[in-house]
């Protein structure tokens, strides 16, 4: 069985993005994180569901949309590593 390990920089950006979005309106950024977090619990039943990224090639990163949001993971042996996440409008 897979296990999901989250880095320390994707944690840091759901928090950005917490922040960011809490002063607007702090149920809807709660909503938001609670997604993201949720839905790499997905990639374990089926790794390679993401979109392959080959510009990272050898290593095996990929991306999935939640909303308007792309969380990049990558597999390595019996790990994923969710790497980074961001609103896909933010200028990356």
């Amino acid at each position: 069985m897979m296990e999901l390990k989250w880095t320390s920089k994707a944690l840091s950006d759901l928090a950005r993005l917490y922040n960011f979005l809490a002063p607007v309106n702090a149920l809807a950024a709660a909503r938001i994180v609670q997604a993201l977090t949720t839905a790499p619990g997905r990639i374990i039943e089926n790794p390679r569901i993401g979109e392959k990224l080959d510009e990272f090639a050898p290593r095996e990163v990929r991306r999935i949309l939640v909303n308007n949001y792309e969380i990049r993971y990558e597999i390595q042996e019996l790990n994923i590593y969710v790497l980074r996440i961001w609103h896909t409008r933010e200028d990356r």
